[in-house]
C-alpha cells in the first residue's frame, strides 16, 4: 500500500529535473540524489527515479544527435558567401539581402524540432509527476533504459 510520503518522494523526483533551470546540470542531479536516498525504502519510489533518470539521460542524448546534425547546416551557410545581408555602411548606405541557402532551411527546421522537443519534454514531466502524485507507475515515452 502506497502511503502519500511515497507518493510525495516520486512526485519531487520528477519535478527535481526542473532544478537545471537553476543548477546546472540539475536535472541528473536532482533525480539522482532523491532516488539514491529513497530507492530502498518502496519499490515504487524505485520505479519512478529510474524513470526520471532514463529520461533526462535519453533527452541528452537525443539533444546531442540533434545539435551534432544541425550544427553543420549553420556551419556551411556562414561559410558559403556570407552575402545573406550585406551591409556597407553609412557613407553609401546599402543593404543586399541575397538568397537563403536551403541548409540555413534545413537546419532551422532542425532547430525548431528542438524547440518542440523541449516544450514535449516539459509536458511529460509534468504529467508524469501527476502521475505520481495520483499513485501510478509512469513510463515516459521514447525513452532508452539504461537503468533497469
Amino acid at each position: 500500500m502506497l502511503d502519500t510520503h511515497q507518493k510525495n518522494i516520486a512526485t519531487f523526483i520528477h519535478l527535481s529535473t526542473f532544478s537545471r533551470f537553476i543548477i546546472p546540470f540539475g536535472n541528473f542531479v536532482g533525480p539522482i540524489v532523491l532516488w539514491a536516498i529513497n530507492k530502498d525504502k518502496s519499490e515504487f519510489i524505485d520505479e519512478h527515479g529510474k524513470q526520471a533518470i532514463n529520461f533526462q539521460i535519453s533527452i541528452l542524448l537525443y539533444a546531442v544527435i540533434l545539435g551534432t546534425l544541425s550544427v553543420p547546416f549553420f556551419v556551411f551557410k556562414i561559410f558559403n558567401g556570407i552575402d545573406f545581408i550585406d551591409f556597407n555602411g553609412f557613407n553609401n548606405f546599402h543593404i543586399n539581402i541575397g538568397k537563403p541557402s536551403p541548409l540555413l532551411y534545413i537546419g532551422g527546421a532542425l532547430g525548431a524540432l528542438a524547440v518542440i522537443g523541449f516544450i514535449i519534454e516539459l509536458v511529460l514531466i509534468v504529467l508524469a509527476s501527476l502521475k505520481a502524485r495520483d499513485g501510478e507507475l509512469y513510463e515516459y515515452p521514447f525513452t532508452i533504459n539504461f537503468l533497469k
